[in-house]
């Protein structure tokens, strides 16, 4: 058991498979790590309709991720949704108090494709206490405009660049469509273009792109080389069938 390579998945269950803990799952396992899984809601969806989420109680969150990290060693989790910014909150201290070190992966869901809003009542300058116990962040377009509605996309990805790294996904962006930038703390900017001119749209994409992220990550994988890995490998995904479910075989794990 010493010699697997472990990742954690913090998210929700999707019937579907096409987003969540089973598409995460997935998506690890043809990275060659074992995923490890802590379910936050319970939704009702399918790859098309969202109809409600049934979250599970923070304290029970806690407690799934207490006994996994007694037997196994965990250095890179991978976050989706959860009810509240509270319970992401003590979610990321649990997190941290068991491991120092842990490197964690955002993925900042704040509704899903189908139009649900997860936090429409959230106060979004609490976010900036999550940033800073985040190793990476995973938004897209939209997402990281509605972070400060107030302000243009700019100044919010400033914003939390002072925190923690950004890894922005061009899926949504007007200009260059399909063109990834990752944007370190310390400054330097990463552009990340596309190999293909074109992609089936998909059902739980942004889950695949974070959680190959971390599971380079996991593997010790330099950051700019994790990143594009998990570009190229989603790009696969995409194209892997032309429905909005996508499936993992014979996709290659790096850039090569």
């Amino acid at each position: 058991m010493d010699k697997l390579t472990y990742v954690l998945s913090v998210a929700g269950h999707d019937p579907s498979t096409g987003a969540g803990l089973t598409s995460d799952l997935k998506t690890m396992e043809n990275h060659g790590v074992y995923g490890l899984s802590v379910c936050t809601a319970l939704t009702i969806q399918n790859d098309v309709d969202f109809v409600k989420c049934h979250w599970i109680p923070v304290e029970q969150i806690l407690e799934q991720i207490e006994i996994l990290f007694k037997r196994f060693k965990i250095s890179v989790v991978k976050i989706g949704i959860v009810e509240s910014l509270e319970n992401l909150k003590l979610i990321l201290l649990k997190l941290k108090k068991l491991n120092p070190n842990i490197k964690v992966v955002l993925d900042p869901i704040l509704k899903a494709s189908a139009g649900f809003d997860f936090h429409s009542n959230e106060v979004q300058k609490a976010w900036m206490d999550i940033w800073k116990q985040c190793f990476i962040v995973t938004p897209n377009f939209d997402e990281i405009q509605q972070f400060n509605s107030k302000a243009d996309w700019k100044s919010n990805l400033k914003e939390i660049n002072q925190f923690t790294h950004v890894y922005l996904k061009g899926g949504h962006r007007n200009d260059k469509l399909g063109w990834d930038e990752v944007y370190l703390k310390f400054g330097e900017v990463i552009s990340i273009a596309p190999k293909v001119n074109s992609v089936y749209q998909k059902h739980g994409s942004g889950c695949v792109l974070s959680t190959a992220l971390a599971s380079n990550l996991a593997f010790g994988v330099d950051l700019e080389s994790a990143c594009r890995n998990a570009k190229y490998y989603t790009e696969q995904f995409l194209n892997s069938h032309p429905s909005l479910l996508g499936v993992h075989l014979n996709i290659k794990k790096n850039d090569q």
